[in-house]
């Protein structure tokens, strides 16, 4: 992250940074310019971008290729090994091969700087044109014409588009070698027959290489000849990844017999190791350093998780006991309504109490009244009062229950005188009661 800096540390948004991010994720690729560039080719579209290089890594084309200019590769011109061999019939060497050889070079520079002004002023028009061709089958066709022509006994050929190869050299941390094919070339078709048919060589390339070769008459081919800057014929450029960048450390331009080539080859190989295994302990170390990030960011999910867990239940509790409280309050709410309900009509029900007759009359009926509190009330009723009158009486005294029912002592049985009985209310004679009685009141709500 310390390389993104500030917005990205590349002028981007914070929404195109998290999608360098994500696309760096998704494909491997370390170097956050790269992944910028794809990003910006294909107008910041994760998917597609992210499509393409799965694509390129499967060896097939790209159906989103919208550019035809040569993959970024570079020179180490100052440490590169360098082996030139002028053409056997002669022509290369001398003053007017050196002349050739300086007109060819200066072409090359002229063409590819103008190729990159057309480029650079074309995008800057917004004119960016599909190719006309399909890079991969150019290759294809190679190939097969090769094998044609010559035999099949050659190193094995990557089937695919050179930015593809360079791509795959970069993941899979391997040299890559490029061969250009100049059908017109003196030396060509003896390179091809007795150096590239060599076992020896096919044996050590195949071990040592990925091996991309290209007709220069091709349109993948010019552009592998711009990026190269190749100016002689057969040619072969040496590639490695080094500082992140996939760079040309040989050049061997010219014949070589097969020992030559081989001998070539391994020096090349030999200097140049060490940046493999320099990028391979990196690559180990982020790596290792990811699975590190990602174990830690497990156990910190695993926490937060834990954490929202306690959370959610101790939030669920709360809850819980906030509905019970409500519960509580509302049923202490109802049974003070009820209450309040009761003793209302507690003093209604006063005047639903006839007078107390004399105790002379003669049909005056004392009856004694237990409640359970152990309290005693007496009161005298007439014969023909009726049995609500009875309830009536038990229900205004202020220490008789809210919920009750009346019971004779012997024979027990509970005297029908709660007034939702009034159609088959009975008078205190016909419930058997006479002079005097003594009733029980028994608590409904204990």
């Amino acid at each position: 992250m310390d390389f993104l800096g500030d917005n990205g540390g590349l002028g981007l948004t914070t929404e195109q940074t998290e999608k360098v991010l994500q696309f760096q994720d998704l494909t491997g690729i370390e170097d956050m310019t790269i992944c910028r560039d794809v990003l910006q080719r294909h107008q910041w579209n994760l998917e597609v971008a992210v499509q393409e290089q799965l694509n390129i890594r499967e060896g097939r084309p790209s159906v989103y290729a919208s550019e035809s200019r040569p993959p970024a590769v570079v020179s180490d011109h100052l440490g590169q090994h360098f082996y030139y061999a002028p053409p056997t019939d002669g022509s290369g060497s001398g003053v007017s091969g050196a002349i050739k050889s300086v007109f060819s070079f200066m072409w090359n520079m002229c063409y590819s700087t103008l190729i990159t002004f057309l480029q650079i002023g074309r995008r800057l028009l917004g004119l960016e044109f599909r190719p006309r061709t399909d890079p991969t089958q150019e290759v294809m066709d190679f190939i097969r014409s090769y094998e044609e022509k010559y035999s099949r006994d050659h190193p094995v050929f990557y089937q695919g588009t050179f930015s593809q190869v360079l791509n795959d050299a970069k993941r899979e941390l391997r040299f890559l070698l490029v061969y250009l094919h100049n059908a017109d070339a003196i030396d060509t078709d003896t390179f091809c027959r007795e150096t590239l048919s060599n076992p020896d060589v096919v044996r050590f390339i195949n071990q040592t290489f990925l091996f991309w070769g290209c007709s220069i008459n091709s349109e993948e081919g010019r552009r592998t000849v711009h990026a190269t800057k190749s100016n002689h014929y057969p040619f072969l450029a040496v590639l490695v990844l080094k500082e992140n960048r996939m760079t040309i450390v040989g050049r061997l331009e010219g014949f070589s017999d097969p020992g030559l080539l081989v001998q070539r080859l391994s020096s090349v190989i030999n200097e140049y190791e060490i940046n493999l295994v320099s990028a391979r302990a990196d690559r180990f170390e982020a790596s290792l350093n990811r699975s590190l990030r990602s174990q830690q960011d497990e156990a910190f999910l695993e926490s937060l998780r834990a954490d929202q867990e306690k959370e959610r239940r101790r939030e669920e509790q709360r809850l819980a006991e906030e509905a019970k409280q409500r519960r509580l309050e509302e049923e202490a709410r109802a049974e003070e309504e009820r209450r309040q309900t009761i003793a209302q009509e507690k003093i209604n029900s006063v005047y639903k109490v006839p007078d107390e007759p004399e105790a002379s009359h003669p049909d005056a009926v004392h009856v004694v009244f237990k409640l359970p509190c152990g309290s005693r009330l007496e009161r005298r009723f007439l014969k023909t009062h009726s049995l609500e009158s009875v309830f009536f009486f038990v229900f205004c005294h202020p220490k008789a229950p809210d919920s009750f029912e009346i019971t004779t002592n012997f024979p027990k049985r509970v005297l029908k005188c709660q007034p939702e009985n009034a159609e088959f209310m009975e008078t205190l004679e016909q419930a058997g009661l006479k002079n005097r009685e003594v009733l029980f009141i028994n608590d409904l709500d204990a």
